[in-house]
């Protein structure tokens, strides 16, 4: 008797991985929106990232490269990245267009719009040097701390992020689905600060230490403008959800902005005016007018002592 009933439960658990099938088959007609079974796929995430990768050394030539860049052979090794990310960025783009519903009628109108995207992307990879390095700049001369703007490239994550949203807004211009949200989410995931692409940027832009800095779709940010971690550009409220979608929800800054630590700026109406310095911990909602500081009046501190406390 005890055999048969062990024999039963033997048979019973070789069909739980059948079961758990058929329960996840199942799953996946229930909830379709998670679910892309004969579809092609979207794109591919780690190519993505190589191919940021490869855009930062051509950004940074010899900073990042494994060897010493002569400049005997730069031509040829730049001209063998730009091979690279131009083939592999524009299977990426046709991978991500041929996801949007109805804009292409056949499978040539996507390779060739796709080619003319990559192309188009390529050609502002010099304005993307110049206000990189309008971006190191800013950063070497706003903290005493930076020994050379070496560092500046090697070790601020504010510079990694903000390297990484340059070259995704640029994409993002030109109408890329997808791909540009991918790379600055890659480098938040990195560094801790989160930049939406769509956002609008000006030179001289710095992040110091960076961790949790987030930085909304429509905001605006003038030149030579530094904040600090825990930093939030956003929206006043998103309950509207998709209905806010294409709204400015998100403040403006004016040229040379100072924000420190732990402040939020919300709103889209919101306009912090040029030379404004907000101190840490503030709540603004509000337009703040040119050259104004703002800062949070301080707490009241209570000491209590070892004697107090018995």
């Amino acid at each position: 008797m005890d055999m048969m009933i062990s024999e039963i439960n033997c048979y019973e658990n070789k069909n739980k991985p059948g079961q758990l099938v058929d329960r996840l088959l199942s799953s996946y007609c229930e909830f379709e929106h998670i679910c892309r079974v004969d579809k092609l796929n979207m794109v591919n995430k780690g190519v993505l990232i190589e191919i940021v990768e490869e855009l930062r050394k051509l950004l940074f030539p010899g900073f990042f490269d494994n060897n010493k860049l002569r400049s005997e052979y730069a031509r040829f090794l730049v001209g063998e990245k730009l091979e690279y990310v131009q083939y592999h960025l524009k299977k990426q783009i046709a991978k991500a267009l041929d996801n949007v519903k109805g804009d292409y009628e056949t499978r040539e109108d996507v390779i060739r719009k796709a080619d003319e995207i990559t192309y188009q992307f390529l050609e502002t990879l010099p304005k993307i040097r110049e206000y990189i390095a309008t971006d190191v700049t800013a950063a070497y001369n706003g903290d005493p701390a930076a020994f050379s703007t070496d560092e500046i490239v090697f070790c601020y994550p504010g510079m990694l992020a903000i390297s990484v949203y340059r070259i995704a807004h640029e994409l993002y211009k030109l109408g890329v689905p997808m791909i540009p949200r991918i790379m600055t989410e890659y480098a938040h995931s990195v560094t801790g600060i989160d930049i939406h692409p769509g956002a609008e940027i000006d030179k001289y832009f710095f992040i110091d230490h960076g961790t949790g800095v987030v930085i909304g779709e429509t905001t605006i940010i003038g030149k030579n403008a530094k904040i600090y971690q825990g930093v939030t550009l956003g929206a006043l409220s998103t309950r509207k959800g998709q209905q806010l979608k294409g709204t400015k929800r998100h403040p403006t800054l004016g040229d040379n902005v100072t924000i420190y630590s732990g402040t939020s700026v919300l709103g889209g109406e919101t306009v912090i005016g040029d030379g404004v310095t907000i101190g840490g911990n503030a709540f603004i909602v509000s337009s703040v007018s040119k050259g104004t500081k703002v800062s949070v009046k301080n707490p009241e501190l209570e000491f209590i002592g070892p004697e107090d406390s018995q």
